[in-house]
């Protein structure tokens, strides 16, 4: 089941978000259940808290400037949430990462994870202005101050059990953040909340969020096209048939692209059989270059060359090779822009 990722600025209400949607998820599940079955769906909320991951772990200032590019304290972080994470993720659960979730390529790293196993992804994002943010972090900051760690410890504050951020290290963490693009992959879909949204609005979201990932309008998430087996081709040279499929594509791109970038190739079948054209999406503002293309083009052919010899996984044949390395030149060009 998805994945659901929590991100925003750090003290803007996440943490509160993700118990509501733990709690409507909860609600959700328990309904759709019959009386005495077994729920369909298991549920996981991990988050810094429920890993006794500590906030200073992202604080770069106590580091020299040298090393602050390599802060292995919060690789280590990441490290864990992603190990728990990857221990539940399955189509039988649903998981909730509540975190700053900051970094694009973490994000990217998270939804090739639910790729891998086929289970979507999604992104709710926190919206909170920096200066309420920052107001709620020196509210913590001075409720520490006045000598309330006995009772944060008793649960007594519930809001502050969440701890503060020193104020070098939240400006730092604001200053890093990378908004979500649901234009991409790995941020869409992408669902927001915003600070002032009452409960009537929180539910609407909610159950956009649950069409989406356990609904009727949760899609079928497809395995990576260039890491399916494949095997020789019976009907000829298999490496022959790699290296002549891909360089006609290339040559097909260099072409027919414009200098301005941002065109659709369109690639024919093999043979002409008739069937929808393959496209190629090159990205806009960019012309892609012969070296680009062939570098991409070597590894594809690298990933690939190791299906000689490889009877009954399934046949790669000279089409199956035209929209493998379709497939694989759109993801690449995707994640570049």
């Amino acid at each position: 089941m998805p994945l659901i990722i929590v991100t925003g600025f750090p003290t803007s209400g996440k943490t509160t978000r993700a118990k509501q949607l733990h709690e409507y998820l909860t609600s959700r599940i328990q309904s759709t259940t019959p009386e005495g079955a077994t729920p369909k769906y298991r549920l996981h909320l991990i988050s810094d808290q429920t890993l006794s991951i500590s906030r200073s772990v992202y604080d770069l200032s106590v580091l020299p400037a040298h090393t602050r590019s390599a802060n292995a304290s919060e690789k280590d972080a990441r490290a864990s949430l992603y190990g728990a994470v990857k221990r539940v993720l399955s189509d039988k659960d649903i998981v909730i990462l509540d975190g700053l979730n900051y970094i694009k390529g973490w994000r990217y790293q998270l939804f090739c994870e639910a790729k891998a196993v086929r289970t979507p992804s999604c992104i709710l994002q926190i919206g909170c202005s920096k200066e309420r943010a920052r107001e709620v972090n020196e509210a913590r900051l001075s409720r520490e101050a006045g000598g309330d760690a006995d009772a944060r410890k008793n649960g007594d504050d519930a809001a502050a059990v969440e701890g503060a951020y020193e104020p070098a290290n939240w400006e730092n963490l604001v200053f890093r953040y990378e908004e979500p693009n649901p234009m991409t992959r790995w941020d869409s879909p992408l669902f927001t909340l915003i600070w002032e949204d009452g409960e009537q609005q929180t539910k609407q979201v909610f159950d956009s969020l649950w069409d989406v990932v356990a609904g009727d309008l949760r899609k079928v998430v497809k395995p990576n096209q260039a890491t399916v087996q494949r095997s020789r081709d019976a009907g000829g040279d298999y490496l022959y048939v790699l290296e002549r499929e891909t360089q006609e594509i290339v040559k097909r791109i260099l072409n027919q692209q414009s200098d301005d970038g941002g065109d659709e190739i369109k690639i024919p079948h093999e043979g002409g059989d008739g069937g929808e054209d393959l496209v190629v999406e090159l990205p806009a503002g960019k012309k892609i270059g012969l070296p680009q293309l062939q570098r991409l083009r070597r590894a594809y052919v690298g990933l690939n060359r190791g299906g000689i010899g490889l009877e009954n996984v399934g046949n790669m044949g000279a089409g199956r090779i035209r929209e493998s390395f379709v497939g694989y030149l759109n993801d690449a060009f995707e994640k570049d822009g």
